[in-house]
């Protein structure tokens, strides 16, 4: 492809390049905490032990890494495992997500321009449309893409040969994704939510780079709060550095970091207020539930795609709430975070 399409690509928003060099990038990198190496990257134990040997035995053969598919609710860290496979195998990467690949012919502007064992990362890979979806199977598989060119009679398939490269998928919501789709993917791995102690780990680091000082406790306190997400974590960091700043209290204590969570409305389990609204609706104006999400999307005046992708996986994982076939019913602990007494309770004291 000639230079001067690639850079209307590029202006276009639709991909962005980072070269595996010291370079402005590593600079944004620092900023938003994002670790550069497999060994900056803490937690998820058990996925960079697997990926670092799939890294390793690559590099032996020479080779691009096979495809990879990342899935788990949004923060966990999927975005930064992809830049570190592609700073670890040496390479570039192009990064995309699937609403910005509107047409094949989008994607053909991308393919080509990858060189050998470049990486392709493309995030929220579900939602790429089906016509774009097929195009890629051959890419993937064979390296390899046909496209048409003219119409009705005059229509011949040109077959356009690729560089083997590394195909990095991300989603929020593995279960859309296409059976062929997901077939071709070599790497699966799914990211689950963090525990308190890595979380921990992660606050420190972060306010070692961000020049904070901060108490031991304070990193827990911070942590229980953090949703067992990194990314809520560090957001949550910044907050506290900002209000320490401001009240001139230099180092952050446990004190500090629990008062300001509490005026951001951050509560002990790390329920912040649209989650509390979610659970109280449920409490209040069903009676616990059963309710259907759309029903209670339309309660709240929120998408459902939001209470699915951004609340749900957190209070489902805590046990907050439980998810049925015939819908969303809070559970015991839901009633107990807000002193209240479960309806199981309730009819127990109504029989005593």
């Amino acid at each position: 492809m000639a230079e001067d399409q690639r850079q209307a690509l590029l202006k276009g928003g639709q991909i962005t390049v980072s070269e595996p060099r010291e370079t402005e990038e590593d600079v944004v990198l620092n900023i938003s905490l994002r670790p550069k190496k497999l060994p900056e990257f803490i937690g998820q134990k058990e996925i960079t032990d697997n990926l670092k040997v799939c890294l390793c035995a690559a590099k032996q053969r020479k080779e691009p890494l096979e495809h990879v598919l990342l899935s788990g609710p949004p923060g966990l860290g999927k975005t930064s495992l992809a830049h570190i496979i592609a700073h670890e195998m040496g390479t570039k990467i192009t990064a995309t997500s699937g609403p910005a690949i509107e047409r094949a012919g989008d994607l053909i502007g991308i393919l080509t321009n990858l060189e050998k064992g470049d990486i392709l990362f493309i995030d929220e890979i579900h939602r790429l449309s089906k016509v774009v979806e097929e195009f890629l199977y051959p890419a993937m598989e064979n390296f390899q893409i046909d496209f048409i060119i003219d119409k009705g009679q005059f229509a011949r398939t040109i077959k356009f040969n690729l560089k083997p490269f590394t195909l990095i998928g991300a989603t929020t919501r593995s279960g859309l994704l296409a059976a062929p789709l997901r077939g071709r993917f070599g790497i699966f791995h799914h990211l689950d939510f963090y525990g308190i102690e890595d979380l921990s780990r992660i606050i420190k680091h972060s306010a070692e780079v961000l020049d904070v000082e901060i108490e031991k406790e304070a990193t827990t306190e911070i942590a229980q709060r953090s949703r067992g997400t990194p990314r809520v974590a560090n957001r949550l960091l910044r907050r506290v550095r900002d209000y320490a700043q401001v009240k001139k209290m230099g180092k952050i204590s446990a004190s500090i970091a629990a008062g300001t969570l509490d005026e951001l409305g951050v509560d002990k389990a790390g329920l912040d207020q649209i989650d509390r609204k979610v659970l109280k609706a449920i409490i209040e104006m069903y009676d616990g539930g059963p309710v259907g999400v759309e029903s209670l999307a339309a309660t709240l005046n929120e998408e459902v795609d939001t209470i699915v992708d951004t609340i749900e996986p957190f209070l489902l994982k805590a046990g907050y709430l439980k998810r049925t076939s015939r819908g969303r019913i809070a559970t015991k602990a839901s009633f107990e975070h807000f002193g209240l007494k479960s309806k199981e309770k309730q009819e127990e004291l109504f029989k005593e």
